[in-house]
């Protein structure tokens, strides 16, 4: 299969160019092709993800990435997708970032994928602003640029010159990565449709109408009610292990509805047609198993973190479904429960009723006496009955915390201070 056939049967094309022409392109040779990301934060979240696993099929099927992180653009901020202008950063912020977001696509890509780094700094920090009027500012219409959506929805409130220039500068970086390097396409997500365009067009301006350059944009993604995927409860989804943990990360992608995860197996998985085809049907079959969104949760799982921390993230999974969490360790208790319910107790020993109480987990002794005497509570994975029994810290989380289940889900976690 063609990759622009592949990639129309995902549903993974929003807009191209010129369909005829790249399909052809592609068929005929093994392209260069790059994505850019600004490092206006230290880690990409999922919504990120789309637009390089793009990257990675073409990488695949045997052609050519070239990720450009913008150093020198995430100085300046692009107005996609916002009503005011962004604060700001320093340029030790910014290079911070950037080197954050190589690492993480080093790891995405793996040492199985020939990639090409770039960072635009290295090119836009070099041209000074009188051979940016001359050599490129003249080649812009303000009128196209001020219809150009990117700009257009940010006209009522108001847009900076520095934001207003920034589909000045993602051109010029398409003009350098193919004048330097042959890159032929540009991919991006859908709100970056005017900027790659304005970059084809520069292009066709410096190096002739017949230039062989397309952009391709990947469609907005939406949830089958139509709000927006990608935010939870607590915010973004991030790929950084420290913002959202390998079990949290499989969680979400567990926990995707019936009428969304088909959708996400072709956008987000390398699953064959054949494979997802079969666990679509399995959703009709057997919707109680909820293979698609297990198959789901593991591929993204070991593509974005690793093998080692899916089987981990299974592993608290399964603990807190079968409420057997006495064997987790320290890392896996906090994982699973970092971001539930959190009290502070003291080390003082007592017994389970005063524990339940002075924690704030039972309202009354009466209420904490039933609790136990009814096989309510739960201690660290273990049923407590006996009124007289001690609470002590679970036994491998170093003295630090205790776990504690009321009724059949409701947990809390207890951290201990000295």
């Amino acid at each position: 299969m063609n990759i622009i056939d592949e990639l129309i049967w995902r549903g993974a094309v929003n807009q191209m160019t010129n369909e005829e022409g790249l399909r052809k392109l592609t068929e005929e040779k093994k392209i260069a092709l790059y994505c850019g990301v600004d490092p206006t934060g230290d880690s990409m979240h999922i919504g990120h993800l789309i637009p390089f696993m793009m990257l990675k099929r073409f990488a695949l099927a045997g052609h050519h990435p070239v990720v450009l992180i913008g150093g020198g653009t995430g100085a300046i901020g692009d107005p996609s997708g916002r009503k005011s202008e962004r604060q700001l950063q320093t340029m030790e912020k910014v290079r911070s970032n950037a080197e954050k977001l190589r690492k993480q696509f080093t790891h995405l890509f793996g040492d199985d994928v020939d990639i090409l780094f770039v960072n635009n700094n290295d090119w836009l920090s070099k041209i000074d602003l009188l051979s940016f009027l001359r050599d490129y500012g003249k080649l812009f219409s303000v009128n196209v640029m001020l219809g150009k959506e990117v700009v257009a929805s940010r006209l009522a409130e108001g847009i900076s010159f520095t934001e207003f220039s920034y589909q000045i500068l993602q051109s010029m970086d398409f003009e350098h990565l193919f004048s330097q390097y042959n890159v032929q396409l540009q991919i991006g997500g859908a709100d970056q449709w005017g900027n790659i365009t304005a970059g084809t067009d520069m292009i066709h301006k410096i190096h002739g109408s017949d230039a062989p350059v397309y952009g391709l944009t990947i469609p907005l993604m939406l949830k089958a009610d139509g709000t927006k995927f990608g935010k939870t409860a607590g915010g973004a989804v991030w790929l950084d292990p420290e913002k959202t943990s390998p079990f949290e990360f499989y969680q979400f992608w567990l926990n995707q509805d019936d009428a969304d995860v088909i959708k996400y197996l072709k956008y987000f998985t390398f699953l064959s047609r054949e494979e997802i085809e079969a666990l679509e049907q399995a959703i009709t079959k057997e919707p109680e198993k909820r293979l698609a969104q297990k198959r789901l949760a593991e591929e993204v799982t070991t593509f974005v973190h690793s093998k080692d921390a899916l089987i981990e993230a299974q592993r608290i999974t399964d603990a807190l479904f079968h409420g057997s969490i006495s064997d987790l360790t320290e890392h896996e208790l906090l994982q699973g429960f970092g971001h539930m319910p959190t009290v502070e107790v003291t080390s003082e020993p007592k017994d389970v009723v005063n524990w339940l109480v002075d924690a704030g987990i039972c309202n009354s002794k009466r209420q904490a006496r039933e609790d136990v005497t009814n096989g309510a509570i739960t201690i660290n994975g273990e049923k407590v009955t006996d009124l007289a029994a001690l609470v002590q810290p679970h036994k491998n989380s170093q003295g630090k915390f205790v776990v504690v289940r009321k009724g059949k889900k409701k947990y809390t976690l207890a951290k201990i201070t000295k």
